[in-house]
């Protein structure tokens, strides 16, 4: 018996996904045509044995949140159960807190899953590494260039064995090309170390009034607290993939990790990519209620939301578009998510600038770019937010509109509140 765990966060994270995080909680905003945390779901769900899905998070249980969990249970027919958080408690203090909730029915393992990475899950093969070595932590790693690396937990492993010898958090020097992916299996004993630090955080903040327990002692940090304690102890290891991986932490990386998950859709889900007798260019997701013009040009990567409407002579590249969206004819939309009911004129462009990472380089990834440097808006890709109003003839470029502004003219490079 198995189970999974998805870790989603809250309100107070997904800051540089804003605006499109104002609308929807961040795990459910759509990759190539469905919620985030619904690619991580799936996987989870074709693993055999896998008998209960757990989402933990501090988020509100919120109509889209609830709506989302009852379809999903009715389509993966798996018992799919959201637990919240009384406050944040980091990556590893809700498997905690909720340790109970894990262990009911006496699972031999459960997955645990960052619900902010793209990834093609290579959840059978983590488990077959794991019953041939049981081990209290199996990580899942990948590899980066030295320069990018430094932005993840790095992992120094043994290479006979896979043994993770040592582990540090976003390092300042270089210490190895192989990074944490996000994505884990633990056997029931790893909540033991969890608890370790549980007991430790609450001697260590302890109040005068000994009966009165610090209200940090819940939170637990599992790349430091943990991963980093125990290295070289013979109780974590690491299994290394070369498949697809991404973090998406803002509006960027989404449009990469949609292009990631179309081109998965070719093995996965045909079904979901478009093949109709419309000019298609690449890998395309269509929504079955979008109306979309027979002379437009449609990809690549391109993902059209529930009830978008796409007019005469429109052409959408790499792009995004959510519910009840309309282009109207002739408009140009290029590197861009419009977000839900935004009107863009005929004949107005709309355009960002990719971050893409370099095609020259295997073990490049996203860089985890910042909207500003030195008090300027960098360059990136232009968003929408939510019923924004785009007049005929204006070109947006690089630019990011908050929700409910109508716009008259053109901007270039610039935050539109």
């Amino acid at each position: 018996m198995l189970k999974a765990v998805i870790l989603i966060g809250g309100p107070q994270k997904g800051t540089r996904f804003r605006p499109l995080s104002f609308e929807v909680p961040k795990p459910l905003f759509p990759v190539a045509g469905v919620p985030m945390i619904q690619h991580h779901i799936e996987a989870c769900a074709q693993v055999p044995g896998m008998q209960e899905i757990l989402l933990i998070g501090f988020y509100q249980p919120d109509e889209p949140l609830t709506r989302f969990l009852e379809a999903a249970q009715q389509e993966f027919n798996l018992p799919i159960r959201y637990l919240q958080e009384f406050a944040p408690l980091g990556t590893g203090g809700g498997l905690y807190h909720f340790r109970d909730q894990i262990l009911a029915g006496g699972p031999e393992a459960f997955f645990v899953l960052n619900a902010d990475v793209c990834s093609d899950f290579p959840l059978s093969a983590m488990l077959d590494a794991h019953r041939h070595r049981p081990h209290p932590f199996l990580l899942l790693g990948t590899t980066a260039n030295r320069t990018q690396s430094l932005n993840y937990g790095c992992i120094v492993e043994n290479p006979q064995t896979h043994e993770v010898l040592h582990y540090v958090e976003k390092p300042s020097t270089f210490v190895s090309d192989i990074i944490n992916c996000g994505i884990y299996l633990f056997s029931p004993e790893a909540l033991k170390p969890l608890g370790e630090v549980f007991q430790r955080n609450q001697q260590d903040g302890q109040l005068e009034d000994s009966s009165v327990l610090w209200p940090g002692a819940g939170t637990i940090r599992l790349e430091q607290d943990v991963f980093a304690a125990l290295a070289g102890q013979g109780q974590i290891y690491v299994h290394l993939t070369d498949g697809i991986w991404s973090q998406i932490k803002s509006a960027g990386s989404a449009l990469y990790a949609s292009r990631l998950y179309l081109s998965q859709y070719q093995l996965t889900h045909p079904e979901r990519l478009a093949k109709s007798s419309l000019l298609l260019l690449g890998n395309v997701y269509i929504h079955p209620t979008a109306k979309v013009a027979p002379s437009a040009v449609l990809g690549p990567n391109v993902s059209i939301g529930e009830g978008v409407t796409v007019g005469e002579g429109v052409r959408l590249r790499e792009s995004i578009v959510l519910h009840g969206a309309t282009l109207q004819e002739h408009t140009c939309v290029l590197h861009s998510i419009v977000g839900w009911g935004s009107t863009v004129g005929r004949w107005a462009r709309v355009e960002g600038t990719p971050n893409d990472p370099n095609p020259n380089d295997p073990r490049a990834h996203m860089d985890s770019e910042s909207l500003f440097k030195d008090g300027k808006l960098l360059p990136a890709i232009t968003i929408l937010g939510c019923r924004v109003r785009i007049p005929a003839e204006v070109l947006i470029l690089n630019s990011i509109v908050l929700p409910h502004k109508e716009l008259s003219r053109s901007f270039t490079n610039q935050i539109i509140l």
